[in-house]
């Protein structure tokens, strides 16, 4: 069993991606002791208002990563696009967790689904497309089918629903002959995801279940736990739980999942908290940023389990326009601080745009049922539609 030596504060930790999740992960470290570097390119990322230090600079700024490297005890990520070479580079010199071949695979859909198909893990059908010519001779029952980038695709973007091979040619084309994958639609019953953490000596928490609802593209809202039978609860936790074991992972990794027909697939891996994770900063002790921090400093992780039911809602920029007007307004806050079980999570971004996750509340309760009510009175009180 791998042991190591434990960071402990005031050590400076850093953090590469700047968005909402490294802003989440900068606080906890922050009320764990500990001091953050965080290195974006966005002069206005969230991450960086809050950290000790932002280190304004690209990802493969060589000037920058040495700074890092020599003042930060360890580094890790919030987004999957940190290029692997930059994660590679950093780890001569200092602890990079989770480490570049975990994220590679995780980064890659190619990777990513060859990963889930060379173990013996629950998927859909697929193909790999990394030239015109390997869209010739694709058998009929693979449509419709979903066409996806392999390569930072995010929230919808970078994929299209294509009902047979000529449609299929043409979005290749349409996204510059990038290599893509070539998915099954599948019918489903319903989405769920799976975040866990994992130590360098291979001892795993698992958070319970969530259950996913998506709305163009994007999480909407989160159920947890999710209204799923026991036992595909229970085999979710387990695949999630070999996927981090077979890529070495250290960290907080999540993995999503499509249920159809009754039966589990592994949809996607993110080598990084989760969107749908966001609720156990308020339902759980101890929560998915948390379990980063400890991670990370190989600390021993800490009790996941939730002390409430939880529901999650994202809070998309599209709430701060009004019908005919192209000036954004800050939405009545009031309609959700009336909730008497509900926190707001706001993520300091500079600028709103429709799409963007702006922020997002959590209300919890002893009853799914009574929290998931509160929840969608609150969303539709604040104009969150349903079309």
């Amino acid at each position: 069993m791998q042991t190591i030596d434990p960071i402990l504060p005031p050590a400076t930790l850093g953090m590469l991606g700047g968005g909402q999740l490294g802003r989440f992960f900068v606080h906890a470290a922050h009320e764990m002791g500990y001091q953050v570097w965080v290195l974006d390119p966005d002069a206005n990322s969230p991450a960086g208002k809050v950290a000790d230090r932002h280190l304004l600079a690209e990802y493969e700024d060589f000037a920058a990563l040495d700074l890092m490297a020599e003042t930060c005890a360890a580094v890790t990520t919030e987004f999957e696009n940190v290029p692997a070479g930059t994660l590679e580079y950093l780890a001569k010199f200092i602890p990079v967790r989770p480490g570049a071949a975990a994220v590679s695979v995780c980064q890659n859909r190619i990777a990513e689904k060859t990963f889930l198909a060379d173990n013996g893990l629950p998927h859909g059908p697929f193909r790999a497309l990394r030239s015109a010519d390997d869209l010739a001779d694709l058998p009929a029952e693979l449509f419709p089918a979903i066409l996806k980038v392999a390569r930072f695709g995010y929230d919808g973007k970078g994929q299209v629903t294509v009902h047979d091979a000529g449609q299929a040619l043409h979005a290749f084309n349409e996204f510059g002959g990038e290599a893509c994958v070539l998915e099954k639609r599948l019918a489903l019953d319903c989405e769920v995801s799976v975040v866990l953490a994992r130590e360098a000596c291979g001892a795993l928490k698992v958070f319970p279940v969530a259950e996913n609802q998506h709305r163009h593209g994007i999480l909407d809202v989160s159920i947890t736990p999710a209204r799923v039978a026991d036992a595909i609860a229970r085999q979710a936790r387990e695949v999630a739980e070999h996927i981090a074991t077979r890529l070495g992972y250290v960290g907080t990794l999540a993995v999503e999942f499509f249920i159809s027909g009754g039966r589990l697939y592994v949809n996607e891996m993110a080598p990084r908290p989760h969107n749908s994770g966001h609720a156990t900063i308020d339902a759980n002790i101890t929560d998915q940023y948390m379990q980063q921090v400890r991670a990370l400093c190989g600390l021993p992780l800490g009790e996941p389990r939730a002390h409430s039911a939880a529901v999650m809602v994202n809070l998309l920029g599209d709430l701060w326009y009004r019908a005919g007007d192209e000036r954004s307004h800050e939405p009545d806050w009031s309609m959700l601080h009336a909730v008497p079980n509900l926190r707001l999570h706001l993520y300091g971004k500079h600028h709103a745009r429709a799409g963007r996750k702006m922020g997002h509340f959590t209300v919890v309760d002893t009853d799914v049922a009574a929290a998931l009510e509160a929840a969608m009175g609150a969303r539709a009180a604040i104009g969150i539609g349903d079309d």
